[in-house]
């Protein structure tokens, strides 16, 4: 299975390891091009407007939207959530805008603030989750399954294909989240 890992900025090799050990073949998409044949891709953590910036520099914001619009399944993590967002409460614009949540950027505080904790996915059981700067949902659509919480906010989303996590589930050795992901891309 072709899964792509947008590779402008970010958590980028974590991703494609944690898809390698998975079976995937994992791509790095920088260009436009690197979307043909996917049956999903990763948007990693990193800087959201440095993403966004380099995206739209090189035609891939576009042409990622047009995918996902089509129904590429996409697994957003940290800033790839808030790139998904349909509303980001603490920034003037929104990104490709596709899933139904409003986040706040960087509301678990700074980077020295960051925390691993265990937390409770539906389907899953308990999971290591990597909190940096994390970006925290703040509203959820109707359209929205909320997956798991912390401190009573949704952290993990989902919306058809659109999957999004405000933490890092490529920093810990369990797959879980990653396994959850594949299942979605898979063609029946």
């Amino acid at each position: 299975m072709k899964i792509g890992v947008l590779a402008v900025q970010g958590d980028v090799r974590e991703h494609l390891r944690a898809l390698s050990r998975l079976g995937a073949e994992p791509v790095p998409v920088l260009k436009p091009q690197h979307l043909a044949d996917l049956e999903g891709i990763v948007l990693p953590g990193g800087e959201s407007t440095a993403m966004w910036r380099l995206m739209r520099a090189t035609g891939l914001a576009e042409a990622l939207k047009r995918r996902l619009e089509e129904g590429l399944p996409a697994f957003g993590t940290c800033a790839g959530m808030v790139l998904l967002a349909r509303k980001i409460t603490n920034w003037p614009e929104t990104f490709l805008g596709l899933l139904d949540i409003a986040v706040e950027r960087n509301a678990t505080g700074r980077q020295v603030d960051s925390f691993e904790e265990r937390i409770a996915v539906d389907g899953l059981g308990e999971v290591p989750a990597v909190f940096i700067r994390a970006p925290l949902v703040v509203e959820v659509g109707s359209r929205v399954e909320v997956l798991a919480r912390w401190g009573g906010k949704p952290v993990f989303v989902r919306q058809g294909q659109l999957l999004a996590a405000s933490f890092h589930p490529e920093l810990t050795q369990d797959t879980r989240v990653h396994e959850y992901f594949l299942t979605l891309c898979r063609k029946d």
